[in-house]
């Protein structure tokens, strides 16, 4: 059998590797997306190699993953319960497209993952692999054999295989452009306890003189194009963001997250570029779409985040919803501008061609195209239905019994 494993090479598709081959006698080929996480993925190709594996590919989909997937994101103002802006879960939707592609052209018969049977990121695997390939079987060994981490590292061990962390700090990573995890270190998932400072690696928590700082980040469309002015390509912008930002101590949430099955744990997110983009998109948006527009898209977001948390990148109702967010985008193109400050960052200014904002609509002065004596008709009609359902209900409370 011939098997292409999404391959990070961290412990558990480390341990993937020698069991697909000794339970499955698989021949495999190991698949490394390079999706902006800071490690030495040459490394990790020349890992796998030792660990006898038939080919071995690394694919650079940084740019496709900003502009096919975290820009959608900006779009749809995505953070899943208001806290996670989904970084591990958009991108496991591109590294299952990138494995299929391969698998067919390797004329592979299975596809394999290595992911655990109690985590969220078993459903975007399994679902999208066999949305995407039905005519593949899908492997998860890890799960297969019910290994906790104490079990894979005793694996290794006697394997053989490099263990890059020890049993008494053993962290695990997940990151990419978009943002960064660190997990499986004791108390990760108790929200009673703090987190630990040392594991933040794009924030820097208590940053000392910082004097304020005004950036402005331009749009097209919904899509952040560049940073004062200056057009950039996504990487390059969404890199800029999350260093400077991140250097502020702008950019992180501790909260406790509901799992896809209904249990709840407590996550640690570091995203300063996302929840930066995001928060100048929101306020954009409020200066080029009307009130009703905004209240509606609010629960279209909400529920296109709830889609990708859940591992349903393949429903239809995912594009369903992003027919509705793309037309509302095309009048989202303008300018924010940012002030950064430690610890925060607040929008101040905003400017957009298709801007609603009408002066003599608001103004109090000579200019003002609004007579004042029309606002006493208005309130006349616009509450004339709520203060007769006062009045009735108020009486008939009122009659003795």
């Amino acid at each position: 059998m011939k098997v292409v494993l999404a391959y990070s090479g961290g412990l558990d598709t480390s341990v993937c590797i020698k069991l697909l081959q000794e339970k499955y006698k698989a021949e495999v080929i190991t698949v490394t997306c390079d999706v902006g996480q800071h490690e030495d993925l040459d490394e990790a190709g020349e890992k796998a190699k030792k660990l006898g594996v038939k080919k071995h590919l690394l694919l650079d989909v940084k740019e496709e993953l900003a502009q096919e997937y975290l820009f959608k994101a900006v779009k749809a103002n995505a953070l899943y319960e208001d806290y996670y802006p989904l970084h591990s879960a958009l991108h496991r939707y591109l590294i299952v497209k990138k494995v299929v592609e391969i698998a067919k052209q390797e004329k592979a018969e299975a596809v394999a993952h290595g992911n655990t049977g109690l985590g969220n990121d078993q459903m975007r695997y399994d679902i999208t692999f066999k949305a995407f390939a039905p005519e593949l079987k899908v492997l998860a060994p890890i799960r297969e054999m019910n290994l906790t981490r104490e079990q894979e590292i005793d694996y290794c061990i006697k394997k053989g295989i490099p263990v890059n962390r020890p049993k008494d700090k053993p962290y695990s990573i997940d990151e990419n452009l978009w943002g960064c995890f660190v997990g499986d270190y004791g108390d990760a998932e108790d929200p009673t306890k703090d987190t630990p400072e040392d594991i933040f690696r794009t924030v820097v928590r208590n940053p000392k003189g910082k004097e304020s700082l005004f950036i402005t980040i331009d749009f097209e469309s919904g899509v952040p194009i560049g940073i004062n002015g200056q057009r950039m390509t996504g990487v390059e912008l969404i890199q800029k963001i999350r260093d400077l930002v991140g250097g502020y101590g702008y950019g992180w949430v501790d909260f406790t997250e509901d799992t896809v099955v209904g249990t709840k744990i407590r996550q640690t997110y570091e995203s300063p570029a996302a929840f930066t983009l995001i928060k100048a998109h929101l306020d954009l948006e409020k200066l080029v779409l009307t009130k009703r527009e905004l209240t509606f898209k609010h629960f279209i977001d909400k529920r296109w985040a709830e889609l990708i948390f859940d591992g349903l990148w393949v429903e239809p109702l995912r594009s369903d919803l992003e027919s509705f967010i793309e037309e509302t985008q095309k009048v989202v193109t303008g300018s924010v501008k940012i002030m950064l400050l430690p610890n925060m960052i607040m929008p101040v200014s905003r400017t957009s061609p298709n801007s609603l904002y009408i002066k003599k609509l608001t103004s109090y002065g000579p200019e003002s195209g609004v007579r004042q004596i029309m606002g006493q008709h208005f309130t006349e009609l616009w509450g004339a239905g709520s203060i007769v359902a006062y009045q009735i209900r108020k009486e008939k409370n009122e009659k003795p019994k």
